[in-house]
């Protein structure tokens, strides 16, 4: 099975506005996405960019305009700036990861759906996605079982290791922000570049079968 690889950041607000987008092209192209989920924090002083935090305010302010304007040509409701959109990343990214890991021991549940969920509740419901009770919900609404020892392997050393690692890859293939995917290796950066993702899906589709 074809793969993309997906690199984000589970509290970026254009992670959120493509992440529906992607899963439905996986599904399309009878693809597997290989989640990655990285630190923004740790990932942009490496490659000599900035933390969107740490931008200067111009140009917070003309992306979180952007991001609103996105969300309205996609038809999608999202928050301009969610009170829990500063927090910890180590439980939502690393759920992620975990419930990864469930799938590979062939548990049940959507790792999709659930990557969706993540960043829906904050940019959409501005939910605590740092709160247990919160991720516990999200997975049980994605179809996971085993809760309890799910959300302790997110918090584990080894899933919080794999999150590191993710970040390490991430700059040396290139990764400059999130959302980016990988399509048989060419690195698509923005959720405004799921229409290249798609024709490089389709290409391989089509070579496949002929």
């Amino acid at each position: 099975m074809r793969t993309i690889d997906y690199y984000y950041s589970t509290r970026s607000n254009f992670t959120y506005l493509g992440a529906a987008r992607l899963n439905a092209l996986a599904k399309k192209y009878d693809c597997k996405i290989i989640h990655r989920p990285i630190i923004l924090s740790v990932t942009m002083p490496a490659i000599g960019g900035l933390p969107f935090d740490n931008r200067p305010t111009m140009l917070r302010n003309y992306a979180m305009n952007d991001a609103l304007r996105w969300a309205k040509h996609l038809g999608i409701s999202l928050q301009r700036e969610p009170i829990h959109h500063d927090g910890p990343v180590e439980l939502p990214s690393g759920i992620v990861i975990a419930a990864q890991r469930a799938k590979e021991r062939e548990e049940k549940g959507d790792l999709d759906l659930l990557s969706l969920k993540v960043v829906e509740a904050l940019w959409r419901y501005d939910r605590d996605i740092a709160d247990k009770e919160v991720i516990t919900e999200l997975c049980e609404s994605a179809g996971f079982g085993n809760l309890t020892s799910l959300i302790n392997e997110a918090l584990s050393p080894a899933v919080q290791a794999e999150l590191e690692r993710n970040c390490r890859e991430a700059i040396m293939r290139g990764v400059i922000g999130a959302p980016t995917y990988f399509v048989d290796g060419e690195n698509f950066y923005g959720q405004d570049r799921l229409d290249f993702v798609e024709r490089a899906l389709s290409t391989q589709h089509k070579t496949g079968e002929s």
